[in-house]
C-alpha cells in the first residue's frame, strides 16, 4: 500500500477540539498521523478499531473504504466535526 496516494480515499475533514484546528484527510499516511499525534483521546472502541485497520491497511490487509468509514465512526465516538468530500463520479462518465 502505498502511503501519500489518494486515489483510494474519498478525503475527509477532521474538526479538532475547537473548529479552528482542522486535519484533511487525503491519504493513508494522513490518517495514520491523526490517529497518532491529533486524535483527542485514545481509549474509544471506535478508535482503537480505526487504530487497528489503519495498522493492517498499512500492511496491505485492509481497504482503504474500510480505514475511511472506521475514521468517520470514531470521529462520531470522538464528538468531533467531519466534512466528507465524495467526488462525483458521473463527471468521468459525461460525453464532452
Amino acid at each position: 500500500m502505498q502511503w501519500n496516494t489518494s486515489a483510494d480515499f474519498a478525503p475527509l475533514v477532521l474538526f479538532l477540539g475547537d473548529r479552528h484546528k482542522r486535519k484533511i484527510v487525503r491519504t493513508l499516511r494522513d490518517a495514520a498521523e491523526v490517529l497518532m499525534t491529533d486524535w483527542p483521546f485514545e481509549d474509544g472502541e471506535e478508535y482503537v478499531a480505526a487504530v487497528k485497520v489503519c495498522a493492517d491497511a498499512v500492511m496491505g490487509q485492509a481497504g482503504m473504504d474500510e480505514l475511511r468509514e472506521l475514521l468517520l465512526s470514531a470521529a462520531r465516538e470522538a464528538g468531533m466535526g467531519v466534512l466528507t468530500v465524495i467526488p462525483d463520479s458521473r463527471k468521468t462518465h459525461m460525453a464532452a
